[in-house]
């Protein structure tokens, strides 16, 4: 069912499907994780992730993602690996991982036509204090922007909320403008953006988005960077890279707005450690 905003509004049955979309990426995500290690390529990890949707029954959705309408083209991985600088949309290939990196694992999974999509970031071995402390800022964020979806309020609180975290942390971070947040369901990405930062909201001035209503599925998901935000595609036409070479983190839940208040589809226990 659609919005009067064409926003796609989920039944509770389709929300369950959703849930079980979700576990099968956090699933994958949990082998991959597991997988990373000094020398191993991102090649191997992606083929660890794409084991583990297949056993469930379930299919990518970032597998040809962007293809033309013969299938030709498109993304080449089950999972986006985005090394250290690398912000989002790291194309899984020959790079082996060195002790020390930080590793974006992003993946996606479609159940009964229903999508899920989820994001971690881990260590290669022990990473630097700075390189820690910038992914944990960015689960901090993902954290404190889930926190702010309530039935009735606005999708604007969820940017409010998220820079908040950032602004308040004791380094200063740069808080990536051009990739946010997104709507969910029968399709991966979908109305409404979620952005990272109020003051980069799509709405007119004073205005707060879009209002969060039971049946609206949103995936939250702040990049940060530990200098510029500023970023461009490298030359394959999809690894994000941060433009001064400074390290980038990236964190992303999925969430359901229900009558009751809300699930974390994406986490084991919905969210309970957190909310």
């Amino acid at each position: 069912m659609l919005g009067r905003s064409r926003i796609e509004l989920k039944t509770p049955a389709q929300v369950e499907v959703m849930r079980r979309a979700a576990m099968v990426v956090h699933e994958a995500l949990e082998a991959t994780s597991a997988a990373v290690r000094p020398g191993v390529t991102t090649a191997e990890l992606d083929a660890v992730a794409a084991e583990v949707i297949a056993s469930a029954g379930a299919t990518s959705n970032f597998l040809h993602y962007g293809a033309d309408e013969d299938g030709r083209g498109g993304f080449t991985g089950v999972v986006c690996l985005s090394v250290n600088a690398e912000v989002v949309h790291g194309v899984p290939g020959p790079r082996v991982l060195a002790e020390g990196d930080l590793l974006s694992i992003d993946c996606g999974a479609v159940v009964d036509g229903w999508h899920a999509d989820a994001a971690r970031t881990v260590p290669v071995g022990e990473p630097s204090v700075e390189r820690r402390a910038l992914s944990e800022a960015t689960r901090r964020a993902m954290w404190a922007g889930i926190r702010a979806v309530r039935p009735g309020g606005r999708v604007g609180d969820i940017s409010a909320a998220v820079q908040a975290s950032v602004e308040a942390e004791p380094q200063r971070y740069g808080i990536v403008a051009e990739y946010v947040g997104h709507g969910i369901g029968s399709q991966m990405h979908m109305e409404p953006d979620v952005p990272n930062r109020i003051a980069r909201g799509p709405w007119p001035a004073g205005r707060r988005g879009p209002r969060l209503v039971p049946g609206m599925v949103l995936c939250i998901e702040p990049m940060l960077t530990a200098g510029s935000p500023d970023t461009v595609t490298l030359d394959d036409g999809w690894t994000v890279v941060t433009r001064d070479g400074s390290d980038a983190c990236h964190w992303e839940s999925m969430v359901a707005v229900t009558e009751d208040g809300i699930r974390v589809l994406s986490e084991p226990d919905e969210g309970a450690a957190h909310l």
